[in-house]
Order: structure tokens, then C-alpha cells, then sequence
């Protein structure tokens, strides 16, 4: 196992929306149906992809990787000070949506050509969601060799 790719990404996370469909409004294409990202989703994925540019390797990394994604959410203002306390001890953990394989999605449809070539090469993938007074997503990238693949 190479040495892993740790970078944080601070800000509310955002789960990858369902995509949207429209017209082609003009030219030879004029009326076929296109399916496009949500704008939300579309900024933040541009966000993350200059938030992970930063940590980049100097060429994509290529071959099987293992990826951690790590959700902290923003504390639900209704929370008390005592359930507050204890969601930042990860004694309560986010149960509603958005549900982790859509932040998963976004982020590795963000990190293509960046960190690594294509998300294709993500044979291992753990994604949690957690509580936290600072939102953010944690994201640990590891490169495996042929021997840790089973």
C-alpha cells in the first residue's frame, strides 16, 4: 500500500442530486432530451475539485484504489446542548437523507482527473456520516498494489 492521499474539505457537505432533464433548445440537436447535473450539485463539485486539486499527485494515480469518505454534518438546530455534546462524541449519528452513496457519488465524480483517472478504479469504498460543529467531508485516497486486491 502507497502512502495515502488525506485532504479535508471544509463547508456544509452536499450529496450528489438526482440528475435533470431538458431540451435542446437550439441547433441540429433542437428537442433531444439531455440529462445535466442539479446547479447545487454542480458547484460543489467544481469546489471539490479545487479543494483536492491542492493535494493532487502530479498525474492522476492509476490502478486500484481504496477510498474513506468521512461526512461530518451540521449539528440539527433543535439539538440540545446535552444531544449536541453527544452527536460530537459519535454517540448519535445522521439516520436521514441525504444517504451516504449519494455523497459518495458526488465525491468520486469530482476527484475523476484529478486525483485519480476515472472513479472506475475505486475497488474498496467506505463512506460515514457523523455530526459535527464543523461541517466538512474528510477523504482518504490509498493506491493498493495487485497483492492487497482479493
Amino acid at each position: 500500500m502507497s502512502e495515502p492521499i488525506h485532504f479535508t474539505i471544509y463547508g456544509e457537505p452536499v450529496a450528489q442530486g438526482r440528475p435533470r432533464a431538458g431540451k435542446i433548445q437550439r441547433g441540429r440537436l433542437r428537442g433531444k432530451t439531455i440529462l445535466y447535473d442539479p446547479e447545487e450539485s454542480r458547484d460543489y463539485k467544481t469546489y471539490l475539485k479545487l479543494a483536492a486539486s491542492q493535494q493532487a499527485p502530479e498525474k492522476p494515480l492509476e490502478g486500484p484504489l481504496q477510498l474513506v469518505v468521512h461526512i461530518y454534518r451540521s449539528m440539527p438546530k433543535r439539538f440540545s446542548k446535552k444531544k449536541k455534546a453527544a452527536a460530537e462524541a459519535g454517540e448519535i449519528r445522521p439516520t436521514t437523507k441525504p444517504d451516504a452513496d449519494n455523497y459518495l457519488k458526488g465525491v468520486s465524480d469530482a476527484l475523476n482527473k484529478i486525483i485519480w483517472q476515472d472513479d472506475s478504479q475505486i475497488v474498496s469504498a467506505t463512506v460515514e456520516k457523523w455530526y459535527s460543529e464543523q461541517p466538512r467531508i474528510e477523504v482518504i485516497v490509498t493506491k493498493l498494489t495487485e497483492g492487497e486486491i482479493a
